[in-house]
């Protein structure tokens, strides 16, 4: 099928890629992100470039991963000496096809769920834009099998027509982007090599994952300068446990988790007032007690967690800011404590002394000094339970460290200790300050003006990509400090989650989006755009890329 490809318009070929790869259902966590790799590299291979370079297309295995996922890579030079490379990314794998329910089958058959959304009558939008033409459904064929389709498609335009520019580009696909974004971590280190090796002088990287509409109406096309970062505040809380008969003598710790909840999830009033930019509430995870089956005693723990999208706070402020809110949740719950025994007393004709309900509340490294003051193996502890729950989630593994932890606590005291747990997602944009930054952004206000003089596509430029995506782990603004507060808050960093936030910062890549557009990402409706995502995206990347490496 590929050796056709050449022969073929833009829009036709991606349109051709795209199709191809959403036939493969590359599940983040099976073996489908291995094949996918396998078929992207095939189809590089097939390219006339890499048939007569064969060795400018390698893969990297992703470190002790146990299905043999890899990232893929590719390389194709300019005309001329030059060092200056761009580089292209994007990622493989997708979340699951459960939302199908019984039209999961169609998935991943662009061509069969188009005829099903042409008779469909859930949704009269979706119908008519399937009887367009114009949008391709599909798991992955927005996020983001076509964003890898127009790169694939730029990669085989620009080493034909080598002549129009001069430097590098590097072509890299990750796989495990919708989860721990292990395979753009590891590439950190491929990145580096090359740069080190080649002399390479890393100008920008490009991603394509999925750009949409952020309200009804919008028609902009955004283009992303940075990336949002993303922590998993974590809060575990030890009550008091009794017996139900006794209800209010206990210290129940889902009622504080509840009011953790109802302080923190979707709070508008906690999110970072950016000027311009989609600013995104925090959302709630993970929410249980920790009992396992039942019986007639309260809860002992009970743990929640948050997803938290941060533009401009170092995770600093946000240790900060969650302690002042458990606080606030702790001093919430024993006023309600204290009123209900208030009206038990009451109602029963019992005197009014009352039981305490008061909370501690702790960061990790606050509790950690705590137990080592006491006598208490803190790192021992902590080492022995990451290697006996290695093979759990992860974020479970944290639980259960913080929880042996409290259970070495002589003082027995109801407490709430917060801390970090994966992912953790740098957050980065282009400042502006240096020679380079400033090229980059000369270059998109040159090249976007002048499609937006020729075309009737309205574009916004904005500093954070609102959605999670790799391109965080490729530049780092936190100062050590910060990442400091990070690290002394997160049970066993180095084993859980090591990201070497070291060699990030070496990178240092300025890295933007300039995404394939469509509707409904991880939905079962999901379709991307072929009009802008097949014609225009493509020549667009092109212009900024010739650009960055003009002779």
């Amino acid at each position: 099928m590929f050796k056709k490809l050449e022969n073929l318009s833009t829009f036709n070929q991606i349109n051709l890629l795209t199709t191809s790869l959403v036939n493969i259902l590359s599940i983040n966590g099976t073996m489908g992100e291995v094949e996918i790799a396998n078929k992207i590299e095939e189809i590089l291979r097939s390219f006339p470039y890499f048939k007569d370079s064969p060795e400018m297309i390698w893969t990297q295995p992703l470190p002790n991963d146990g299905i043999g996922r890899k990232n893929v890579f590719a390389r194709i030079k300019g005309n001329g000496a030059s060092k200056k490379t761009v580089i292209y990314h994007a990622h493989i794998d997708t979340v699951g096809t459960d939302d199908y329910g019984k039209i999961q089958e169609l998935a991943n058959m662009p061509e069969r769920l188009l005829e099903f959304f042409k008779s469909w009558e859930g949704n009269k939008e979706i119908q008519e834009q399937a009887r367009s033409g114009d949008w391709m459904f599909g798991r992955g064929a927005l996020d983001m099998k076509s964003g890898i389709a127009v790169h694939l498609a730029n990669i085989l335009y620009l080493s034909e027509h080598r002549d129009k520019w001069d430097g590098e580009i590097i072509f890299m696909v990750n796989p495990v982007e919708e989860n721990q974004h292990t395979g753009v971590i590891a590439a950190v280190d491929e990145l580096l090599r090359l740069r080190k090796e080649e002399q390479l002088d890393y100008i920008v990287a490009i991603n394509t994952d999925y750009i949409t509409s952020l309200f009804p109406g919008d028609e902009q096309k955004y283009i992303y300068t940075g990336a949002v970062g993303k922590l998993l505040p974590c809060f575990y809380v030890y009550g008091r446990e009794t017996h139900v008969g006794r209800t209010l003598d206990g210290l129940d710790p889902t009622l504080v988790t509840s009011e953790l909840n109802r302080l923190i999830n979707n709070n508008m009033e906690l999110i970072e007032q950016v000027e311009g930019e989609l600013m995104t509430p925090p959302s709630v995870l993970y929410h249980r007690d920790t009992k396992n089956f039942y019986n007639v005693q309260t809860a002992v723990t009970s743990h929640i967690y948050f997803n938290l999208m941060v533009l401009e706070d170092s995770p600093q402020v946000v240790v900060e800011k969650s302690k002042r809110i458990a606080n606030k949740a702790a001093r919430t719950t024993e006023t309600y404590y204290q009123k209900q025994y208030q009206l038990y007393a009451l109602r029963n004709h019992f005197p009014e002394e009352m039981p305490k309900w008061e909370m501690e509340v702790y960061t990790f490294e606050e509790y950690c000094e705590k137990l080592r003051k006491q006598g208490v193996d803190v790192e021992g502890i902590a080492e022995q339970m990451e290697a006996a729950y290695k093979e759990e989630d992860p974020r479970e593994v944290c639980f259960q460290i913080v929880d042996s932890l409290r259970q070495q606590d002589a003082t027995g005291v109801p407490c709430i200790i917060i801390f970090f747990a994966p992912p953790y997602c740098p957050h980065h944009y282009l400042i502006g300050e240096s020679k380079r930054d400033k090229r980059v952004m000369d270059v998109i206000d040159e090249v976007v003006g002048k499609w937006e003089s020729g075309s009737v596509e309205p574009f916004s430029i904005k500093r954070f990509f609102p959605y999670l995506s790799d391109s965080s782990y490729l530049s780092l603004h936190d100062t050590e400090e910060e990442i400091e507060s990070l690290i002394h808050n997160f049970p066993e960093w180095k084993s859980i989650y090591p990201v070497p936030v070291d060699k990030i910062r070496e990178l240092n890549v300025p890295a933007i989006n300039i995404g394939v557009y469509g509707m409904d990402a991880h939905r079962w409706t999901e379709r991307v755009y072929k009009p802008y995502s097949f014609e225009t995206l493509p020549h667009l990347i092109r212009d900024l890329t010739i650009c960055w490496l003009g002779k």
